[in-house]
């Protein structure tokens, strides 16, 4: 079992910046593919980043490809979510996830094992 704290959101303009991090603890997160999901109020968990276990791959939807770069570095447990040219529709609570059973991360939820307790991350306009 891994438990995953996020942390790195607030406020920012539109057109800047924010990175967030995953942190995870329990186990090894070499582990788990990882993936990233935001969810705004009243809309349904979208699928954000998601990276393979050892980093080589990664994917992103449409909506954030370009802006948003999905890393991570196993020797420190940690999973980063680069968010640049962030846009008032990027304003969602942010959730770290771990899948133990792929290579590489899905793209939908429920497939996921673990979820971190979220971040806030707002953009004005």
């Amino acid at each position: 079992q891994v438990q995953l704290v996020e942390s790195g959101g607030g406020l920012v303009q539109a057109g800047g910046s924010l990175r967030l991090s995953c942190a995870a603890s329990g186990r090894t997160l070499s582990s788990y593919a990882m993936g990233w999901f935001r969810q705004a109020p009243r809309k349904e968990r979208e699928f954000v980043a998601a990276i393979s276990r050892n980093g080589g791959s990664t994917y992103y939807p449409d909506s954030v490809k370009g802006r948003f770069t999905i890393s991570r570095d196993n020797a420190k447990n940690a999973v980063y979510l680069q968010m640049n040219s962030l846009k008032p529709e990027d304003t969602a609570v942010y959730y770290c996830a771990a899948e133990k059973d792929d290579w590489l991360g899905s793209l939908y939820s429920y497939e996921y094992d673990y979820w971190g307790q979220g971040t806030q991350v707002t953009v004005s306009s």
